[in-house]
């Protein structure tokens, strides 16, 4: 009997093979007929709407095959995973195309990012071309934004960057966030009616201070004078996904502090991400609230991968953990603040992990998935595909009429 795969392929070739006059045999290779129908049903596919990249990477098979990405820019806000999915950023706005790299904190000029970033409208800012931006002050994002760097090579760059302060549905994609200073002491526009005194700033990457559906992707990050993207006070729906970062010390936290009991609601996915060469602790650290960390590379560390205290809920499933070789530092977590006494209660898992070089993880509290469940965002893919769901990690280099 046979398969229904055969009984399509038979149907395909029935409907799609030329008519011959010869009654001469033709002389056919079984291999070459099979590649030749799979690629007509895979053109087929792609004609019915289906644009499957087929990498593993869900966020990724959304909109890289679609060589008109630039002409459907807003689709890429139907594409985010995890806790942060209902960020729709500018979707519901306008485009607007940042040509001037200059900065004015308090009086920005129209063509620049900062003008941008602080309208009242839902906007979709993307660059006329490559640009670095010294900011002067830190950006003070406005709720329904999306920064979009494709089709060109953006670097946020040598002076404060980008805050996320108690507004809502923000994207961040594709572009290099690096050597971030701090900010502060100064007057700092947030929106076209008022601008007003900043105290200093921490000098992150990305700040998320009382945010919420937020999604930061596809961003190449380092070098820092604090965290690369930090998100404490209250802050929650957040995904931090396909990112690549390195050359830096305290990556990346979550929860303001042990005694900072708002954030307990907080839940952030981390996906698809690799931490590079360089790092050295915090991929997160988290503080009382929720985290799902799944399907990243972790190519070594310096102290520690993993880290948190104030009994976050850690989910850590299908990611690749690569130890340093120093046999002092072997562990991929680390219970903070806390005797063991009381860390041994905190719902710390690993689910499919890979552990490599000797990498363990010293797993606490539950191990029923009920204690998970306000931990869990999206379904782990194996931890062998990590290499090839992580391969674009970083800002992409995107070119206009072609797959990105």
């Amino acid at each position: 009997m046979r398969t229904p795969c055969q009984i399509l392929i038979l149907l395909f070739l029935i409907l799609h093979s030329p008519v011959f006059s010869s009654s001469s045999p033709v002389a056919v290779d079984p291999e070459t007929i099979v590649q030749q129908v799979n690629e007509k049903l895979n053109v087929s596919r792609r004609k019915l709407g289906f644009l499957s990249c087929n990498t593993g990477n869900p966020i990724d098979d959304c909109w890289r095959c679609d060589k008109n990405w630039d002409k459907n820019r807003h689709r890429l806000a139907d594409c985010a995973i995890g806790f942060g999915k209902h960020a729709i950023g500018g979707r519901d706005g306008d485009i607007y195309v940042v040509t001037d790299p200059s900065d004015d904190p308090v009086n920005p000029k129209p063509g620049t990012l900062r003008y941008g970033c602080i309208q009242k409208d839902p906007l979709w800012i993307i660059f006329s071309r490559d640009m670095v931006i010294k900011l002067k002050q830190e950006l003070l994002m406005n709720s329904f934004k999306t920064i979009d760097g494709r089709g060109a090579s953006v670097h946020i760059a040598g002076g404060p960057c980008i805050t996320i302060q108690y507004v809502t549905n923000i994207i961040i994609h594709g572009i290099h966030i690096h050597d971030c200073k701090q900010g502060g002491n100064a007057y700092v526009r947030d929106s076209p009616e008022h601008y007003g005194w900043r105290t200093v700033s921490d000098g992150d990457g990305v700040s998320i201070f009382g945010g919420s559906q937020v999604w930061v992707d596809h961003c190449t990050l380092s070098s820092c004078h604090d965290g690369l993207i930090d998100a404490i006070h209250g802050s929650t729906a957040i995904t931090i996904s396909n990112n690549y970062m390195s050359h830096h010390n305290k990556v990346m936290l979550l929860g303001h502090s042990d005694d900072y009991s708002p954030d307990k609601s907080m839940q952030v996915t981390i996906a698809f991400n690799r931490f590079g060469e360089g790092l050295v602790q915090r991929m997160p650290r988290c503080r009382h609230g929720y985290f799902h960390v799944v399907n990243n590379d972790y190519a070594q560390w310096e102290m520690y991968a993993i880290g948190g205290s104030a009994a976050p809920t850690i989910n850590s499933q299908g990611n690749r953990f690569l130890a340093p070789d120093d046999s002092e530092i072997k562990e991929v977590t680390k219970h903070e603040d806390a005797p063991e006494s009381e860390w041994r209660k905190w719902n710390w898992r690993s689910e499919g992990d890979l552990m490599l070089n000797g990498a363990f993880f010293t797993r606490s509290g539950a191990g029923a998935s009920s204690s998970y469940a306000k931990a869990s965002s999206l379904s782990a893919k194996s931890s062998s595909l990590v290499d090839s769901i992580t391969m674009g990690a970083g800002s992409l280099n995107c070119k206009k009429g072609a797959r990105c």
